[in-house]
Formats: structure tokens, C-alpha cells, sequence
């Protein structure tokens, strides 16, 4: 056996595999940029593989993300129907009071060709993901020109407080029922505006309503909070696993060159 031909040989897979996490990490947000793209974009193809009759596809999206989101009818996005968002008396549904069963009812209701095709999660889930998604390639544009540092964990937090008040005051008000909460009227806010708004401002989750306006807010808000919080931190690490691996790859390439000058067997 050719000792330093063996070794030579196990270095060279070594390298490929560093070269390979090398090529990763130095081009990460890329890969990140990609990948949420693929997130947000497929419970866009879901209405349309429902719309065009391929409902095995639109059925597997549905599926997919069905743990990652409630996926309510009336808190979701409609393609190819008259209007974007509707509220639960537009909805073909029997309701009976029983949160849960109403609950699995407005989740499992998928559109029709009336209606149009609901988008596989809510538009919650459009802003927040959507939001990390945009700021991630402003992000990648701009550091082009310049380093950009973290923001405190104390304004990330603060960026990602109204999605947690709005999350959980909409939580709380579904215990009393989808119609009956304080989030549905939202009574409280009609008074501190003296009713200066139409009603449909107020009550229900279609769009244009305060609620959806709220929801759409406070996830952009929390997209941007993750963001510029997390991306510089990722980048600065990462930058630093490149150098290590350029280094370690530098020594590697120093062990090949004296190997192939080595014409003995024992390297002496």
C-alpha cells in the first residue's frame, strides 16, 4: 500500500467537503433568500393547482402547512374569486357555536369556484414569513455597500410586541365564541373613535378591517424584527466559519503539495 497516496486520497474528500460547507456559508443568505421564497410562494400554488383541478397538489399544500398555520377562512387570503377576504356570514358554512367544530370547519374549507381558492395559510402567516422574506433581500442589497450591525434585542422585542398582543388578545377573544370576543366588534375601539369609521372598520377580519389591518402590521413589524436582528449576527458568524475553513483548506493544500513531492514510500 501506497501510504501517501491513502492519505492523499482522504484529504482530497476532506477538502470537497470543506470546499462544499465553504461555498455554503459564504453564500448562506442565498440560500436563505431562496428557500423563504419557496415557503411563501407555495401556499400561493395551492388556490391555483385547486383552480386549474390538481387537486392532489393543492391538497398536499394544504396539508403541508396545515401545522404551521390555523388556516381560518375567514383570516385567509382567496385567489380567483370576486373578492380577497370574507367574512364569516359570506362563508357556505354551518356553524353551531362549538368553537372547536367551527374552528376545524373554517380551517378545512378550502374555496370553490365561486368563492375562489384560499391561500394555504393565513394573512398573518403572508406578513410575517413575507416580511422576513423582503427584509432578507433588502438586507442582501445593502450590505453590498455596507456592514450593517444587529439592532438590540430590546428593539427586536419591541418590533415583535404587537404581533404577540394582537395574537394573543385575538386567542382570548375566540374563547367567547368567533362572533362574540371583544376582537370581533372590537366595540372598545369604535368608542375611542366616536364611530368615525364605517363599521365594516370595525367588526369581523375581512380585509380593510382593523383586525386585518392589525394583522398584516404586526407581522411585517415581527418579519423586519427577526431580520435585522438575526441576518447580521448569521453574517458575522459566518463570515467567521469562511475564514476558518480558507485557513484549514490552506493547510490541506500544503499537505498535498509535500505528499506529491514525496517519491518515497515512508516520506523520508
Amino acid at each position: 500500500m501506497n501510504l501517501p497516496q491513502t492519505q492523499s486520497l482522504q484529504i482530497r474528500r476532506r477538502l470537497r467537503i470543506i470546499r462544499v460547507t465553504r461555498y455554503m456559508f459564504r453564500h448562506w443568505l442565498a440560500i436563505v433568500v431562496v428557500l423563504l421564497g419557496i415557503l411563501n410562494a407555495l401556499p400561493f400554488l395551492a388556490p391555483v393547482a385547486m383552480r386549474f383541478g390538481w387537486t392532489a397538489g393543492g391538497d398536499a399544500i394544504y396539508l403541508l402547512y396545515s401545522p404551521l398555520c390555523h388556516q381560518m377562512a375567514q383570516r385567509s387570503f382567496f385567489i380567483f374569486g370576486p373578492k380577497a377576504m370574507y367574512s364569516l356570514d359570506e362563508l357556505p358554512l354551518n356553524f353551531n357555536g362549538n368553537n372547536i367544530t367551527d374552528l376545524l370547519l373554517l380551517k378545512a374549507f378550502q374555496g370553490n369556484s365561486d368563492l375562489g381558492w384560499k391561500v394555504a395559510w393565513s394573512d398573518r402567516m403572508v406578513a410575517m414569513y413575507g416580511g422576513i422574506w423582503i427584509a432578507s433581500i433588502v438586507y442582501g442589497l445593502l450590505r453590498r455597500k455596507s456592514n450593517f450591525n444587529s439592532i438590540s434585542i430590546w428593539i427586536a422585542l419591541l418590533l415583535t410586541l404587537p404581533i404577540t398582543i394582537d395574537g394573543i388578545t385575538h386567542m382570548v377573544s375566540d374563547l367567547n365564541g368567533l362572533t362574540a370576543g371583544f376582537r370581533f366588534n372590537n366595540e372598545w375601539l369604535a368608542k375611542l373613535t366616536t364611530h368615525s369609521l364605517p363599521d365594516s372598520f370595525y367588526q369581523g377580519d375581512a380585509f380593510g378591517s382593523f383586525n386585518s389591518w392589525m394583522r398584516l402590521a404586526s407581522g411585517v413589524l415581527f418579519g423586519i424584527g427577526i431580520a435585522a436582528f438575526g441576518l447580521p449576527l448569521v453574517n458575522a458568524e459566518s463570515r467567521s466559519i469562511v475564514r476558518t475553513l480558507s485557513e484549514k483548506l490552506a493547510r490541506y493544500d500544503e499537505r498535498i503539495d509535500y505528499s506529491s513531492n514525496d517519491h518515497t514510500p515512508n516520506g523520508a
